[in-house]
């Protein structure tokens, strides 16, 4: 092993992301009562420009009515503001921060092209909290959209700093490159495989490389059940941990393929428990099932306990 480590930087859970319009109230209210561990009001493209104001005073109302991650609810909820390249962004991060900076757990960032782009909403996002006395810390996530966010990808995840997952933006990043595809996330039958492959994968691995959490974005078609669970179970084998849904309907699709099954947990554990008893024996190895298993298998092994753990803590906290 390098002696050099990233260690993760902000463990969350984050199966199912439902990504909710900020101009619409009452759906905001439908998100905190839902099943997905994870939450953020839009202020950027799923909002038309002349709404942008009034949805910003929405989601501040109810990121301070709300209480997200309290009992019941049991929610990460982040903001994704608008664009660096946009005039709406600084108040989108002043507003926010200002009014309820203590309550709010990310600020998700779109179109990461630098990192350079993180750098900037971190510095106001430092100012604010120490101006207003916050004791909490926001995290950033980052959303890598276009060809350039891409091409300097293992930059961003290196930045540091706030930063604590990448997600995927298929959409724009299609549009970015150029690339013809049928819908947002599908797969285009032109192409002898799934075209999103390379560049999700390429995400994935920085955000292992630097301790963060890797998150696959939309797929537009909420008619299309079967397509949605295909690519959320194509993610989850590169080694995504969640998706966005942009519907209800598509949380507990993404919740039940990036649950590890209890088959899975129980030998997961298993494991661990003969590798303990090799250990006391001196052995670094041990057999289970007539397979042999050593210290990578407890790691790989290791991974699946840490969400199993996870989730039951999340469903504790929503009970």
């Amino acid at each position: 092993m390098s002696h050099t480590l990233y260690p993760p930087r902000q463990p969350r859970l984050q199966r199912s992301e439902l990504a909710v319009p900020g101009s619409n109230p009452s759906f905001i209210d439908k998100a905190a009562e839902s099943a997905a561990d994870f939450v953020f009001l839009d202020l950027e493209d799923a909002v038309a420009p002349p709404e942008k104001e009034q949805a910003r005073k929405n989601i501040i109302e109810a990121l301070n009515d709300i209480d997200w991650a309290g009992k019941g609810k049991g929610k990460t909820v982040s903001v994704r503001i608008n664009g660096l390249d946009t005039h709406y962004m600084y108040r989108d991060v002043v507003d926010v921060m200002e009014q309820a900076g203590d309550r709010v757990h990310t600020i998700l960032v779109p179109k990461v092209g630098v990192p350079a782009d993180l750098y900037c909403v971190e510095a106001l996002v430092n100012q604010i909290e120490q101006a207003k006395g916050f004791t909490t810390q926001v995290g950033l996530e980052a959303l890598v959209e276009t060809a350039l966010g891409m091409a300097n990808v293992e930059a961003i995840a290196a930045s540091g700093g706030r930063l604590e997952a990448l997600h995927f933006g298929v959409a724009d990043y299609a549009a970015s490159l150029r690339a013809r595809t049928v819908s947002i996330g599908g797969l285009n039958p032109d192409y002898p495989g799934d075209q999103w492959h390379a560049a999700l994968s390429r995400m994935i691995v920085a955000c292992r490389a630097y301790g963060l959490r890797a998150i696959d974005g939309p797929f537009g078609d909420f008619s299309d059940p079967d397509g949605y669970v295909d690519g959320s179970r194509r993610a989850a084998a590169l080694g995504a941990e969640g998706k966005w849904a942009i519907h209800p309907s598509q949380v507990e699709l993404a919740n039940e393929v990036f649950t590890p099954p209890e088959a899975e947990v129980s030998k997961a554990r298993r494991i661990v428990d003969e590798l303990r008893k090799a250990e006391a024996a001196g052995l670094g190895a041990a057999s289970l099932d007539g397979k042999m298993i050593d210290a990578a298998s407890e790691r790989m092994a290791q991974t699946v306990i840490t969400v199993d753990d996870a989730i039951r803590a999340a469903a504790a906290a929503r009970a």
